[in-house]
C-alpha cells in the first residue's frame, strides 16, 4: 500500500507515468468512466477548500466511484476532540482511499501511519500540497512540452505557500531548472528550501521586483498572500497588495510564458489578464481533475483499461 504525502514520494519516472496516465484520461474520459465502480473516497477536510476537495470528489465520480467525508472540522468528530489517528482508523472501515487536508503540518503523515487505506495529503499547513504540485507539473508539461531546461519564477507569499514549497522540491529533480524567487523580505522562502537548492547546486536568485524578472521567465507561478497564515491583520494588509500582475506587466513577458496560480486569487492577478492566452490558471484547475483521477487509480492499483 502506498500513500502520497510528499511530491518526492514518487520517482521522476513514476511521475512521468502518472502524467502519461492523466493525459490519456484527458483524451479518453469515457474509457475510464467505470474503472472504480464500487470504490469510495473519503475527503477529510479540516480546512476550507473549494478546488481541491471538489476536484478529488469529481475525480472519483468520473471514475465511477462514490464519495463520503466532511468539508470542515466543525462538521466532524474533531469538534468533539477526536484525534486524526482515531478518525482515519474509523474512515478506513468505510472507504477505500482518503484525501486529508489539515492546518497542522505533518497531520497527513500521522494519518498514514495509522491508516489501513491509501492516504493522500491534500495540504498540511504551510508544508506540502503534493496533488497541487502534480497538477502544476501536468500543466507545465502540457503547455510547454517539457519539465526541464526552463526558468521558473515564483511570486508572492513564498514563506507560507505550501504549493510553492512542493513545486520547488518537485522541479528541482529535472535538468536545467532555474528559479527566480520574487517576494518581499518578510515572505522569502524558508531556510530549508534555500538549503536544499544550495545542496543540489540548483541556480536561483531572490528578487523583489516582478517587473525586472518578467522578461526572463518561461513560467510565472503567482500566489496569494494567505490571511489565514498571518498572526495579525495589520501585517496581512501591508503585504497583500505587494504584487499585482496586470496587462501592462504581461507586455514584458515572453510570448510563450505561461502564468499559473493554485487559486483562489485575491487581487494578485488582475482580471484583465484572464483573456491573455498565456493565462493558464483556469486550465490548471481542469488538469487537476485528470491528475487526481490518475493518482486515485495508481494508489488503488486499478489497471488502465484497454
Amino acid at each position: 500500500m502506498r500513500h502520497m504525502l510528499n511530491p518526492l514520494d514518487f520517482s521522476v519516472e513514476e511521475i512521468g507515468q502518472l502524467l502519461d496516465l492523466a493525459t490519456d484520461i484527458m483524451h479518453n474520459r469515457e474509457k475510464y468512466a467505470h474503472v472504480c465502480d464500487g470504490k469510495k473516497i473519503a475527503t477529510l477536510f479540516y480546512e476550507p477548500s473549494t478546488r481541491t476537495r471538489l476536484s478529488f470528489e469529481t475525480a472519483m465520480l468520473n471514475l465511477g466511484g462514490s464519495v463520503i467525508g466532511f468539508a470542515s472540522a466543525d462538521s466532524s468528530s474533531a469538534s468533539k476532540g477526536e484525534s486524526v489517528s482515531d478518525t482515519i482508523r474509523v474512515i478506513s472501515c468505510f472507504a477505500d482511499i482518503a484525501a486529508i487536508r489539515h492546518p497542522k503540518e505533518g497531520a497527513a503523515i500521522v494519518a498514514a501511519s495509522k491508516s489501513s487505506i491509501p492516504v493522500i495529503n491534500a495540504g498540511d499547513g504551510g508544508h506540502q500540497h503534493p496533488t497541487q504540485t502534480l497538477t502544476d507539473l501536468m500543466t507545465i508539461r502540457t503547455l510547454k512540452g517539457r519539465l526541464d531546461h526552463m526558468t521558473v519564477g515564483l511570486c508572492g507569499d513564498l514563506l507560507f505557500g505550501r504549493t510553492v514549497h512542493s513545486l520547488i522540491n518537485a522541479l528541482s529533480r529535472y535538468e536545467g531548472i532555474r528559479f527566480v524567487l520574487i517576494s518581499p523580505p518578510e515572505l522569502r522562502v524558508p531556510d530549508y528550501v534555500r538549503e536544499m537548492l544550495d545542496k543540489k547546486n540548483i541556480p536561483y536568485k531572490e528578487v523583489m521586483s516582478l517587473d525586472e524578472a518578467m522578461p526572463e521567465l518561461d513560467i510565472l507561478y503567482m500566489t496569494r498572500v494567505q490571511r489565514e497564515r498571518f498572526f495579525n491583520e495589520e501585517d496581512y494588509v501591508r503585504m497583500k497588495g505587494f504584487y499585482i500582475l496586470d496587462r501592462e506587466k504581461m507586455k514584458k513577458a515572453k510570448p510563450d510564458m505561461y502564468v499559473l496560480h493554485p487559486l483562489p486569487r485575491v487581487n494578485e492577478i488582475s482580471v484583465d489578464v484572464d483573456d491573455d492566452p498565456r493565462a493558464a490558471y483556469f486550465r490548471q484547475v481542469q488538469f487537476g481533475v485528470y491528475v487526481r483521477m490518475a493518482l486515485i487509480m495508481t494508489l488503488l492499483g486499478v489497471k488502465k483499461p484497454c
